[in-house]
């Protein structure tokens, strides 16, 4: 008798494991309607907006560049190194807020990764100069990253740049965005 209460048991406890790991990856079972995940509703929306020419609003492929600029002891001249390089390493979506905020764009990282839920990474606030923006990065642990971005509206990308001072080093972090998708089409390389 202990037995079958004992199997009676496994044979439930398992058929709930597996139904809570379907439901946890409903990208691998059947479904019965049509499916969107947020890069399709990301596109869907991009192709119902009207921008203008100056908007940032579209889907991006991100790369950086990190170069620390150096000048060794007793030396006259500045030494450069390009400390890292990753080229459309990320893909992000940037929309514009709604209302009265103080970002007017807002940043999500979209990809290979389908999640429940996406976390909105950074934001954009615009300069008094129509192509001048900062950039607010969010890393983990509360940590902000703030990077002076300009937009070239013909080109559709954006160029952020951001200084630290490393004792008697100074690391630049640059960022380019690359757009990638917007109203609809995606953007022709110029």
């Amino acid at each position: 008798m202990r037995v079958f209460v004992f199997l009676l048991i496994s044979v439930i406890l398992s058929s709930c494991s597996v139904s809570k790991l379907q439901q946890l990856h409903p990208s691998q079972r059947k479904a019965d309607f049509e499916q969107f995940d947020f890069d399709d509703l990301s596109k869907m929306y991009m192709r119902k907006i009207q921008q203008d020419e100056n908007a940032i609003e579209g889907i991006y492929s991100v790369s950086h560049v990190i170069i620390k600029k150096s000048k060794p002891f007793l030396s006259g001249t500045e030494r450069e190194k390009t400390v890292d390089r990753k080229e459309n390493y990320s893909t992000v979506v940037i929309l514009k807020e709604a209302g009265t905020a103080a970002r007017d764009y807002f940043e999500i990282p979209i990809g290979a990764s389908r999640q429940l839920s996406y976390s909105v990474r950074g934001e954009f606030s615009l300069a008094n100069e129509g192509s001048i923006l900062i950039y607010r990065h969010f890393e983990p642990k509360k940590k902000v990253l703030t990077y002076t971005f300009t937009h070239d509206a013909d080109k559709d990308i954006l160029e952020g740049v951001r200084t630290e001072n490393n004792g008697n080093a100074v690391i630049v972090y640059k960022l380019t965005y690359v757009k990638l998708y917007t109203n609809g089409n995606a953007t022709p390389s110029k």
